[in-house]
């Protein structure tokens, strides 16, 4: 198989086990936020920084040197397999000790408990971090697929049960954890790697010392991505939080999913031609385009039918959540593209000035945030919708520089894909606004603007012949 063919490959399997599993995961949360109230769901959101955090710390420096390292053996792969289990143990230790504190920020006594229980995710997810690493450093993404298929199904037949059974908060809580412990099981099931008992000081240096700016950068991100979470759950109703937490979890289906995909293969895929400078600008230019020939009309579609959309599927009790997921869809039209702007510098080895770049993002938005937190949850969104573009806009300059390929060629090369699918979103818009005026029922709103709106994308793109559509007919459909 061709560097090409099986970088498409790797993409479409990533693509499928992205999206299966968290259609999966999408549907389960249908029927659970269907039982629970929003505010149940805002107690989860409450802990995601804490959770995240631990799975940063434990998961985005080494691993990542691990893909990086073309020699990697049994030493490497058993040191940071004990690190992380010895480190998951203390990270566990630490949330359980601090348990009542978290309960007092935010008022919610119910937390103690809570965490103490979900906690334990980080020690299971480290059994498995390892095996799940080799396996994208291999890009087999058809075992993840089926790793993460069945583990989301386990956990969310149990989650809907103790729902259904009145369990509250707590049916979430032991989803996670048996989704959890489902995918450790699956994960030693499907690799055949097993770590052996030894411990090398000189491997783990090695790999801490590019490692540790990873994680700092890892870290700093995961802070700042769950920053709207805290500030929320603390300042606002756990209600609110729950609106907040269910509006962005539908808007970074799609958005997760292709980004999550992108970076798993274009990180590996970069590593493999690193020292071609030249055909590395041309694959991460082709990447750039179809990512946002893709995710552009799918963000701006959502935002068209969000009302319908949540009426339907939660109903009316979520539609506070409506104007928070418009904002949030505007907000993904870029992010997919962070991922692998930033994996130029992972694979270049600029990790100091990966860290540096990250750190003048999260100060500058913290400072953003906290100007704008007066004006209420809008002045939140808003500033969010701002900064992402902002943050792009830093992440470029340098993986441009570094591949020969500046912002303004970047945005020009993009530009005609945002105008017409703004153009088509906004026409749509207005026909949605005469559907509503027309009592139409809120699925056949759904199906008559998803219709509209990919019969006008699909056909403008090739009338315009737009280089994106060019290259998805030649790498995709063979043509």
């Amino acid at each position: 198989m061709s560097f090409k063919e099986k970088a498409v490959s790797g993409i479409l399997w990533s693509l499928w086990q992205q999206l299966s599993g968290k259609l999966i995961s999408f549907g389960i949360s249908i029927f659970l936020a269907r039982i629970l109230d929003p505010a149940e769901f805002g107690l989860i959101a409450m802990l995601s920084l804490f959770i995240a955090i631990g799975n940063s710390l434990l998961d985005s420096g080494l691993t990542a040197s691990l893909i990086r390292t073309t020699d990697a053996d049994q030493r490497d792969f058993s040191t940071i397999f004990y690190f992380n289990l010895i480190g998951s143990t203390i990270l566990y230790g630490v949330l359980f000790l601090t348990a009542p504190l978290i309960a007092d920020f935010y008022h919610q006594p119910i937390l103690k408990a809570v965490v103490r229980v979900y906690g334990l995710i980080l020690i299971l997810n480290a059994f498995f971090g390892v095996q799940s690493t080799l396996l994208i450093k291999d890009m087999k993404f058809k075992k993840q697929t089926n790793i993460q298929i069945p583990a989301a199904i386990g956990g969310g037949i149990l989650g809907i049960v103790l729902a259904k059974l009145g369990w509250g908060v707590w049916s979430l809580v032991w989803m996670g954890l048996c989704t959890s412990f489902l995918s450790t099981a699956m994960h030693w099931i499907y690799s055949s790697w097993r770590p052996a008992l030894l411990f090398d000081k000189e491997c783990f240096k090695n790999h801490f010392h590019f490692g540790y700016k990873m994680t700092l950068s890892g870290l700093l991100d995961t802070i700042y991505q769950n920053l709207y979470l805290i500030i929320i759950g603390k300042y606002f109703s756990a209600a609110q939080l729950g609106y907040y937490s269910r509006a962005d979890s539908i808007s970074q289906l799609p958005i997760g999913n292709i980004s999550s995909a992108i970076n798993k293969v274009t990180y590996p895929m970069f590593a493999k031609i690193s020292n071609d400078v030249v055909q590395l600008k041309s694959v991460y230019k082709r990447l750039m385009q179809q990512v946002i020939f893709w995710n552009a009309p799918i963000m701006i579609f959502l935002c068209v039918i969000a009302e319908p959309l949540f009426r339907f599927l939660l109903t009316d009790k979520w539609l506070p959540a409506v104007p928070y997921f418009k904002i949030l869809c505007i907000c993904g039209i870029m992010y997919p593209l962070h991922a692998y702007n930033l994996n130029v510098l992972k694979v270049l080895g600029k990790s100091a000035l990966f860290l540096r770049l990250e750190i003048v993002k999260k100060v500058l938005s913290v400072i953003g945030i906290f100007s704008f937190i007066s004006f209420g949850i809008y002045g939140l969104l808003y500033f969010q919708l701002f900064f992402n573009f902002v943050a792009y806009y830093i992440n470029s300059i340098y993986s441009g520089k570094l591949i020969d390929y500046p912002v303004k060629e970047q945005i020009e090369d993009i530009l005609p894909i945002l105008i017409l699918a703004g153009s088509i979103g906004v026409g749509c818009y207005f026909l949605d606004l005469l559907l509503a005026q027309l009592f139409t029922p809120d699925l056949i709103r759904i199906a008559v603007i998803a219709v509209c709106y990919s019969m006008l994308y699909y056909a403008f793109s090739l009338l315009i012949k737009l280089s994106a559509m060019k290259d998805f007919k030649q790498l995709i459909l063979k043509k």
